[in-house]
């Protein structure tokens, strides 16, 4: 079986390692824009060894931020500071990846350090769209249900967005399916009580995750992977399912999705959840064997042998760290170390004398 320092290969595009920095929210963007702060949280984290950097959830149109302060990818402009980002990035070895989102009902909220309850137009604020006009919680603001010109809307900032990825540089997109945003909104059952063609059956619902990762998928160049981050269960009766995370897996990879990202929950504020390290693992696991696709493993994940394990007992191909990045972005300099792989750090030669 592999183990987590050696390379991992999708389509033409060869990861040193099956270290990936997780997509994480910064607030920090006005009007989508990168900037310095971007730059900084990204670039140290690919000195610090990681495989894949992945960027935090980029907006493919401005409706579809989950805050004012969120980054955006949905005008040309958008595109010279990313590539910038790109450029540091890929020069300290690891790949560069953007993570295309649109956050639906979540919209039009504060940043998590002022509340993150919703913000009306008035203040700077929009109107947020979703399947249903159903708020995420009491605090946030109401959604427009979506009409197909709307949908239709959607996919083509999907794609659009997928053109500019292809300028800036990046060589793996993410499409964000999970967590309560837009198209997760239209998977799951509790969000979504449309009655036409993206409504009540298992065929309907997954219907738009479908043409979203077909539209992506012929702008992105066919040598360059295309990943999926799904929440595999609501963890509330009723909602979205294993089981059917699996059909839907077996659908993206249909419509040439190389890795599906296995995480969970987010689309209710009352689930249930009792997270424990690896509580999404089973998750991973499954989809890789039954719906014959690689995976990545999120959540909870904190020490190089927890990691190292995730790969090496097959409950999937990659690991992604968020928080343990946060805290400590040369984590996979010290895993290295600690798992005597060596040969294998990507230590930077201003760096050497410290090693």
């Amino acid at each position: 079986m592999p183990t987590l320092f050696d390379p991992l290969s999708l389509r033409s595009i060869t990861l040193p390692n099956r270290i990936a920095v997780s997509p994480m929210c910064e607030y920090s963007s006005e009007d989508g824009f990168a900037n310095d702060w971007h730059l900084v949280h990204l670039g140290s984290r690919a000195v610090g060894g990681a495989g894949l950097v992945m960027t935090e959830a980029t907006a493919v149109e401005a409706r579809g931020r989950i805050s004012p302060r969120d980054l955006g990818i949905w005008k040309d402009a958008h595109v010279e500071f990313l590539a910038r980002i790109v450029r540091f990035v890929e020069a300290q070895g690891a790949v560069s990846g953007v993570q295309l989102a649109h956050a639906g009902r979540k919209g039009s909220t504060a940043v998590p350090w002022e509340g993150g309850a919703g913000v009306h137009p008035a203040r700077g604020g929009w109107e947020p769209i979703a399947p249903s006009a159903i708020p995420f919680s009491e605090r946030t603001i109401l959604p427009r249900a979506m009409s197909h010109e709307d949908i239709d809307e959607v996919i083509r900032a999907f794609a659009a967005a997928t053109r500019r990825s292809v300028a800036a540089g990046f060589r793996i997109i993410e499409l964000h399916f999970a967590h309560g945003y837009l198209v997760h909104e239209f998977l799951s059952p509790l969000s979504n009580h449309r009655e036409d063609a993206y409504g009540g059956s298992f065929e309907n619902r997954i219907r738009l995750a479908l043409e979203i990762a077909h539209a992506v998928r012929a702008e992105w160049p066919a040598r360059l992977p295309l990943l999926a981050r799904i929440s595999c269960t609501d963890w509330v009766e009723g909602g979205w399912t294993v089981e059917e995370s699996v059909e839907l897996c077996r659908r993206l990879r249909a419509e040439g999705v190389d890795l599906v990202d296995c995480s969970s929950g987010g689309l209710v504020p009352y689930a249930h959840i009792e997270p424990v390290p690896g509580y999404q693992l089973p998750f991973a696991r499954r989809i890789r064997t039954e719906a014959a696709v690689r995976t990545a493993a999120v959540g909870l994940i904190t020490s190089p042998a927890q990691a190292e394990s995730v790969v090496r007992d097959g409950d999937a191909d990659l690991v992604m760290l968020a928080r343990a990045m946060l805290r400590d972005p040369y984590w996979p300099l010290g895993a290295a170390e600690e798992l005597g792989r060596l040969e294998a750090r990507r230590v930077p030669v201003q760096y050497l004398r410290a090693f």
